[in-house]
């Protein structure tokens, strides 16, 4: 009979790291604080000392959008729709903060065992196991 992963056994193994890694991740997830410092008149990059805001990557975004409309097999028009909704998220992204919420060393010892313990029995679950 074959089990997790096409091995042989690891059945419970595979369920116990599962579920203990949605429990560990939901929680370490859970326990992250994100704040993020965005809008459309917030400077995202700076070019040669010129601030570029969200609100001026809009507009070559919607240059984008209306010539992917107007042909769809123009790539200027992908490249520019593409290219900027990348540097939008990105710069998004560059000006969020994380930071783990208050918690005792015990909370944060017992997330991090549930989730990488979770992810070992997962992992162990798939190698081979000959009984």
């Amino acid at each position: 009979m074959r089990g997790a992963g096409g091995s042989q056994g690891g059945e419970w193994l595979f369920l116990a790291g599962i579920v203990m890694m949605i429990a560990g991740f939901y929680l370490l997830f859970n326990a992250i604080a994100v704040e993020t410092r965005f809008g459309l008149g917030m400077r995202l990059y700076g070019v040669g000392g010129v601030g570029i805001t969200s609100g001026m990557l809009m507009i070559p975004f919607i240059a984008g959008v209306v010539i992917i409309f107007y042909n769809a097999a123009n790539p200027a028009g992908w490249l520019l729709g593409a290219g900027s909704l990348v540097a939008l998220v990105v710069g998004v992204l560059a000006n969020s903060q994380f930071s783990l919420r208050n918690m005792s060393a015990f909370d944060l010892m017992l997330i991090l065992a549930l989730a990488f313990g979770g992810l070992g029995l997962f992992l162990k679950s798939l190698r081979h196991n000959p009984l």
